[in-house]
């Protein structure tokens, strides 16, 4: 009787939603699944890209994993691991970026019956890390090294690497022109780390083949005033000067009061203006450069005062173009010009303005640091430029990782099956349950060459019985899948190379994604965070209009009159 009378314990707030046990486990790997499934046919040289229409009504076509998994808007939790899983793999590796998000998508579906059965998910997790441990040795083992090689034979290896990433995206039809850019853009940036030093200049219009490659800088052509026209457009071995500053007659910002008695004085005022701004021009010029550019506005005085000596200038140059000027030529951005020596100005072999297209670029080459690049891309449509530069970006990432580490496998599933076979025979040697688990670890990793050939429309179950074989046999390890044929070759052979650290990084990311959304056996959602959310939301929509969420002030960025 006592026992019937215990008060009701209320730990969480009326409306709390909570999921626990096998049933939350195996609903987080159904959602995984889902995910997986969504990707799963843009692997691969035949892989189909995705028509992605967002609210704002931007299209965007990709065949990126990752692309693709930023635009699409995941909201269950357990899901979104594997967007955090692709976009690390992005910004560590480059490419991959499916693989990974297939991976880590099969090993939950071959771990479900087992936590179906009732077998507690740690030793799942356990055996994924025992095999996933085992599988980046064996890729280390199987690795070749491409260090100790000439310039020239570097160039064809890393060449080849650069068209294995970009066999598999739209410009994959014209991926020897484009690899070849990619490996020389790379080199000429030398050790530098950072990215932004390859600029990529998107021009509508002309085919893919009009691309091309700047050693040095190009940018776009920026808005210019009166005078323009009649500044030279072609210096050979011009000096630089990289500035900062407005060259133009600026109002006074604050309101300034200036009694004056005489009105002769007021000219003494407005002439000292002028004198302001003829003294930075005469200091521009005297300092011998040819070329001068700002990142803020050059005014149509100052335009047409270097157009008659022979000066040519930009102003309004971007950030980012100026700073990749700067690194090429050797130039500093000077705040001011006063005392501008030799030392800050920048130089390089050839400057000259050109038309691409219906653009008109500035291009400087011949940069005595070289330590930049930039590749001029063309096509017909905008989402296909887009979509060329993001496949650019993986290929050029890979290129840095081979250069950086310079191990690369057997591509086209060739590595995944090996690792399979050496998996399924170290299970063999184990006792107990971690045998099974193992195995399906090993199996998992079949998706990849299952889903290239899915993805180019063979017989998958065909094409890997013959894999299977020729791997068993002890000499086929470099044996993946053919897509010209359908058969199986060796892939080595046919130069299907890639780096061996997007494997790995694959490998390691898709296995702790799996293990992670394993270990998670409750989900609770708090109804006042769902709450903020909408109320959120709702105060986004209504800040949209006509700005009754900002008390009446009529939005924000008009002004009140």
């Amino acid at each position: 009787m006592a026992a019937m009378l215990q008060p009701q314990i209320i730990l969480l707030k009326e409306g709390t939603d909570t999921a626990q046990g096998k049933a939350q486990v195996i609903s987080n790997i159904n959602a995984c699944t889902t995910v997986a499934d969504a990707v799963r046919s843009t692997l691969g040289p035949r892989g189909m890209d995705k028509l992605i229409h967002d609210d704002k009504g931007n299209t965007t076509i990709s065949n990126d994993g990752a692309t693709i998994m930023k635009l699409l808007d995941i909201v269950h939790p357990a899901a979104k691991i594997l967007v955090d899983i692709a976009k690390s793999q992005d910004s560590e590796v480059g490419d991959g970026t499916t693989t990974v998000v297939l991976l880590a998508g099969e090993f939950l579906k071959e771990g479900k019956p087992f936590i179906e059965d009732g077998v507690h998910s740690q030793n799942l997790i356990r055996s994924y890390r025992t095999a996933s441990r085992l599988a980046i040795n064996k890729i280390k083992e199987l690795a070749v090294s491409i260090e100790g090689k000439s310039l020239e034979e570097k160039k064809t290896l890393l060449a080849k690497c650069a068209a294995t990433t970009l066999s598999s995206k739209l410009i994959g039809g014209e991926k020897e022109f484009f690899a070849s850019m990619v490996v020389d853009a790379v080199l000429a940036i030398g050790d530098d780390d950072r990215l932004n030093l390859i600029g990529i200049k998107k021009v509508p219009g002309g085919n893919m083949r009009d691309s091309f490659l700047v050693n040095g800088v190009a940018f776009k052509k920026t808005f210019s005033y009166a005078g323009f026209e009649q500044q030279p457009k072609k210096f050979v071995k011009p000096k630089i000067l990289l500035l900062n500053i407005e060259l133009e007659l600026k109002s006074e910002k604050e309101n300034a009061e200036i009694r004056l008695s005489d009105p002769a004085q007021y000219q003494s005022i407005v002439d000292a203006e002028w004198n302001i701004i003829y003294d930075k021009l005469d200091k521009c010029v005297q300092s011998g450069a040819k070329i001068v550019l700002s990142r803020l506005a050059i005014g149509d005085l100052a335009t047409q005062y270097f157009a008659d000596r022979d000066i040519f200038c930009a102003g309004r140059v971007t950030e980012e173009d100026l700073q990749r000027v700067a690194a090429a030529t050797g130039g500093t951005v000077q705040t001011s010009v006063n005392n501008v020596i030799d030392e800050v100005l920048g130089s390089c072999e050839l400057f000259e303005e050109r038309q691409v297209g219906n653009e008109r670029f500035n291009i400087f080459s011949g940069c005595p640091s070289g330590q930049t690049a930039t590749i001029v891309l063309r096509g017909g449509a905008d989402q296909f430029i887009d979509e060329a530069e993001r496949s650019l970006h993986d290929a050029i990432m890979i290129v840095r990782r081979a250069v950086k580490n310079s191990t690369v496998v057997a591509g086209g599933g060739a590595i995944d099956m090996e690792i399979s076979r050496y998996l399924r025979q170290h299970a063999r040697t184990i006792a107990g349950k971690s045998q099974l688990f193992i195995n399906s670890y090993a199996k998992a990793l079949e998706v990849i060459p299952r889903q290239l050939c899915d993805n180019a429309g063979f017989d998958a179950t065909d094409v890997l019985n013959k894999l299977r074989q020729k791997h068993a046999s002890g000499e086929g390890a470099n044996y993946g899948v053919d897509i010209n044929t359908g058969g199986i070759a060796d892939s080595f052979a046919n130069f299907v190379w890639e780096p061996s650290v997007v494997k790995i990084n694959a490998i390691n990311a898709a296995t702790e994604a799996a293990c992670l959304i394993l270990s998670v056996d409750e989900t609770v959602k708090n109804p006042k965070s769902e709450s903020a959310q909408g109320e959120a939301a709702a105060s986004a929509m209504a800040g949209r209009g006509r700005g009754p969420a900002f008390g009446g002030r009529g939005g924000r960025g008009m002004r009140r009159r």
